[in-house]
C-alpha cells in the first residue's frame, strides 16, 4: 500500500475484534514514531504500550461513558509529553504538534498493517496517569486504541457511531479550511484561483 492509499484507508472504527499483540508489533509501531520529524530533533514523545488485560481493565475505568466500545481493544497506546521536552519559541510550545506527528506515523503504520488505530480524548487524564505511573508534570495527550476492525457493529455504540462504522463521516470542503496567501482568500477548487 502506498502512503496515499493508507491515508484514504485510515478510519476511526469503534467495532473491534481482538488481535494478538506481539513485541514485534510494538517495535514496528514504535520505530515509525522514532523517525518522525520534530523541532530541533528533540523527539518529545513518550508511549506506553498497554496490552496486559488487568492493566487495560484499570484504564477502562477512566473512560467517558461514550467510550465503552474501547473495552474490545487489544492494546492501548498512551501518548504523553511535556512542554519542556520540545522547542518553546515565544508563546509557541511545539510538544503537542511534534508528538501528534509521531502518533500519526503510528496510526498510518497500523492502518497499513490492516489494524484500527483510533485516538481518543474521552478519558480522565489524572486518573489514567496514576494507573500508568506517568509523572505528574507530563500531559497524557491521547490514548490510541488498537485492534482489528470487526464486521459486527459493537452494540454499545450510539446510532451516530453506528452510522460512522458504515460510512466515512462527512469532511469539510477544502474552501472551509484552505486559504491562498491570506486568511481572507478562501481556496475554491473549482474557480481555478491557484
Amino acid at each position: 500500500m502506498n502512503v496515499q492509499d493508507v491515508i484514504k484507508e485510515r478510519r476511526a472504527y469503534r467495532s473491534l475484534d481482538f488481535i494478538e499483540i506481539t513485541n514485534d508489533l510494538i517495535i514496528d509501531l514504535a520505530e515509525k514514531a522514532q523517525i518522525a520529524p520534530s523541532c530541533a530533533n528533540k523527539q518529545p514523545w513518550n508511549f506506553i504500550f498497554v496490552k496486559e488485560k488487568d492493566q487495560l481493565n484499570r484504564l477502562f475505568s477512566t473512560l467517558s461513558e461514550g467510550n465503552k466500545w474501547v473495552e474490545k481493544t487489544s492494546m492501548i497506546i498512551a501518548v504523553f509529553s511535556k512542554p519542556e521536552n520540545d522547542c518553546i519559541i515565544g508563546e509557541r510550545q511545539y510538544f503537542l504538534f511534534d508528538t501528534g506527528l509521531a502518533t500519526a506515523f503510528i496510526i498510518l503504520r497500523a492502518t497499513e498493517l490492516g489494524l484500527v488505530a483510533h485516538p481518543i480524548a474521552g478519558f480522565k487524564e489524572d486518573q489514567a496517569k496514576k494507573i500508568l505511573e506517568i509523572p505528574e508534570e507530563m500531559r497524557l495527550i491521547t490514548l490510541v486504541i488498537i485492534g482489528k476492525h470487526s464486521k459486527d457493529i459493537n452494540p454499545v455504540l450510539s446510532e451516530a457511531m453506528k452510522l460512522g462504522e458504515k460510512q466515512r463521516p462527512p469532511r469539510k470542503k477544502l474552501e472551509d479550511f484552505v486559504y491562498l496567501n491570506t486568511f481572507n482568500n478562501n481556496f475554491h477548487e473549482n474557480e481555478g484561483n491557484v
